[in-house]
């Protein structure tokens, strides 16, 4: 929660503004990492997009150029969404959506279709739903409105 001064002018950023830039802080720095040779293991066979990429963040999440400038992406966009309440809530609960989405198309499409145009693996797919079940809830319970009925009452 924000703190208020002695006037009451709120100070420093809510428990779901700060959730919004860890969330997109841990996105840059993966995307950053899918591009350093070493955590990204078979560097040499990273392409722009397609299941043909064989490049492995950490030797086991499937990636492509494309796919860490999604992470790039949204993780800027968890700073710049934070700078409001309602910004930071709807990355988290939207972009816990999407990456919901993604887990489903993963599941579905095949992991050597041209329709796996990121790349998606398995571990791809299942971290996609726990970060999606992550953003939801973290949206979601960070930003509940949490007034006690006393103060919710007119005076």
């Amino acid at each position: 929660m924000a703190t208020s001064d002695r006037t009451g002018v709120s100070t420093g950023r809510t428990r779901v503004q700060t959730a919004s830039m860890v969330v997109g802080a841990v996105f840059l720095l993966v995307g950053i990492l899918g591009f350093i040779p070493g955590i990204t293991t078979n560097y040499d066979q990273l392409t722009f997009a397609g299941h043909h990429s064989e490049a492995l963040l950490m030797g086991v999440f499937q990636v492509s150029i494309l796919h860490n400038i999604v992470h790039l992406l949204f993780g800027i966009s968890g700073f710049l969404f934070a700078r409001s309440v309602s910004g930071a809530r709807n990355y988290l609960i939207f972009g816990g959506v999407i990456y919901l989405l993604l887990w489903l198309y993963g599941l579905f499409i095949g992991h050597d279709s041209s329709a796996n145009f990121l790349p998606l693996n398995n571990a791809d797919n299942w971290l996609h739903l726990v970060l999606g079940l992550g953003m939801v809830a973290l949206g979601y319970f960070l930003s509940r409105n949490r007034k006690s009925p006393r103060t919710s009452q007119p005076r």
